[in-house]
């Protein structure tokens, strides 16, 4: 499944100071890691952050945010940000920092 390239290279350049990052083909699209741990990613157009089960609800209801569900069960603690919730770089750079932040508190893999 394709997956929006632009979108991924902007992550990319936005982890490009952090330790530890790999990618990874998962859901259907790309997910950038940290020590072993998934932070973001993209599925098609969208944005996908693991933001964890204690963020979720806080973060879900923001603008162009939305629980992030493809098998028809919603995962607790990921988020799907529509593309319009991360055409400003300020926007994504701020959803990557709740990637990263979670990713962070994991211990590494």
């Amino acid at each position: 499944m394709a997956f929006d390239e632009g979108l991924a290279q902007r992550i990319r350049e936005m982890l490009a100071d952090e330790q530890g990052v790999t990618e990874k083909r998962m859901f259907g699209g790309i997910a950038f890691l940290l020590e072993g741990n998934m932070s973001v990613g993209v599925v098609k157009d969208t944005l996908m952050v693991r933001v964890g089960p204690q963020a979720h609800a806080r973060l879900v209801a923001l603008p162009h945010a939305r629980e992030m569900d493809f098998t028809g069960r919603p995962m607790k603690g990921f988020v799907y940000v529509d593309p319009a919730g991360v055409a400003a770089d300020a926007d994504l750079r701020r959803w990557i920092g709740h990637g990263v932040a979670h990713a962070r508190s994991l211990p590494a893999k």
